[in-house]
């Protein structure tokens, strides 16, 4: 390893470190500790971009894909962050992925409010946000926190959730996007009545919408409403939604994945606002 500085090295799959990496998988060690695991060069990359901190860094540099890991993993140095060299048996013992590329990061968390999310009123009259309720799987989450990096949202709201957005699969679903969209985790009461306070239209995605999403107004202040995976928005955001849309289905299909639909409606109202 060049660079011309110090580095732990683990040898060791027992060793304390390792084990800390283990716990952090699980929502309970990841809440009592406010910390969480990034793993993979994107998403750490993006991380760093962030000007998220990083407390710690494994490296197994038999696992690398490419040339671009030491200028990322120097920024990292210079932060101050504890780096470990591991061998590829160590490593492959932390990581949560099929194929490891050989970066691992222990992070803190950051826990923001929808106070967060009013400065987007400021540098946009017409903001756009998501608003998840009780997602459950981790790759629908990433994915629409990604469609929504992609479209330029400006915020996720993740009510009464059932994924922990800090979840390794959701950071890794994301492709490191959970650092570049403010993403808040509040109960869904309070977000309706935090929507309704800052005059935004709360369009509902549900199959038994009576207008498709193509036919209303996305131009205005906005909040893309989505629900479960099996039962879709509870009938609270229903009823409290100022618009409820469709997707049209052709097929033997009632509904599309939630992640799917979220992103379909994203991109209509970039489409509107594009051409507004």
């Amino acid at each position: 390893m060049g660079g011309g500085f110090n580095m732990l090295h683990l040898t060791s799959t027992h060793n304390p470190k390792v084990k800390q990496v283990a716990q952090l998988r699980n929502k309970s060690d990841r809440d009592e500790s406010s910390l969480f695991l990034i793993e993979g060069y994107r998403e750490i990359l993006r991380a760093t971009d962030a000007d998220w901190d990083l407390q710690t860094l494994f490296i197994c540099e038999e696992l690398f894909l490419g040339s671009n890991e030491q200028a990322l993993i120097e920024r990292i140095r210079k932060k101050n962050s504890q780096i470990f060299t591991c061998n590829k048996a160590v490593f492959q013992k932390m990581s949560y992925r099929d194929r490891p590329d050989g970066l691992l990061a222990i992070a803190p968390q950051r826990k923001l409010s929808l106070s967060h999310l009013e400065q987007a009123f400021v540098k946009n009259r017409a903001p756009l946000f998501v608003v998840a309720e009780a997602i459950e799987k981790p790759g629908n989450l990433g994915t629409i926190l990604r469609s929504s990096d992609a479209v330029g949202v400006d915020g996720l709201i993740v009510c009464d959730r059932c994924t922990d957005i800090f979840n390794p699969n959701v950071v890794r679903a994301s492709v490191g996007t959970l650092f570049t969209v403010p993403t808040i985790e509040e109960k869904g009461e309070t977000t309706l009545t935090w929507l309704k306070e800052h005059h935004v239209t709360i369009v509902a995605a549900t199959p038994h919408g009576e207008r498709e999403f193509t036919e209303v107004d996305l131009t205005q202040p906005v909040a893309i409403a989505v629900g479960t995976e099996q039962l879709g928005l509870s009938e609270r955001w229903m009823k409290q939604a100022t618009l409820q849309v469709r997707i049209p289905m052709r097929g033997i299909a009632d509904s599309l994945n939630v992640a799917m639909a979220t992103t379909l409606l994203l991109y209509e109202a970039l489409r509107q606002r594009q051409l507004k």
